[in-house]
């Protein structure tokens, strides 16, 4: 499976960006996907997860309520809906996409080259 997300950008704080990441070969439907990020100097963290069918998702909590991750199977691509936005939520933010449902990122099989996102104050 590869992967490219894209979407990423520069954003005043309180505003929106929307992230896609489109996959390309293996059975996009039979993966579990996630959202992780990066920030300059820290290590990478979970962001947000989908489940196969979307029956499921998972935020951390420093994005509950604020970040919505969908999918469309038929587009094979997965999104990240990201509003209110605060600049600790400056980071290469990065697609995953895992054989079987999990908000650990080291079962994440597949990545994404990442898309930067700042948010200035």
């Amino acid at each position: 499976v590869q992967l490219q997300a894209c979407g990423g950008g520069l954003v005043q704080a309180g505003g929106s960006l929307r992230l896609s990441c489109e996959a390309s070969g293996g059975t996009f439907s039979r993966n579990a996907l996630g959202w992780f990020r990066q920030a300059p100097g820290k290590e990478r963290e979970f962001v947000a997860a989908v489940s196969r069918w979307s029956v499921t998702t998972l935020y951390a909590d420093s994005v509950k309520g604020r970040f919505t991750i969908s999918r469309d199977n038929a587009k094979t691509t997965v999104y990240l809906q990201m509003n209110s936005l605060k600049p600790e939520d400056t980071a290469v933010y990065y697609c995953a996409a895992a054989r079987a449902w999990t908000a650990t990122m080291g079962e994440y099989d597949y990545w994404g080259h990442g898309t930067l996102v700042t948010v200035s104050s």
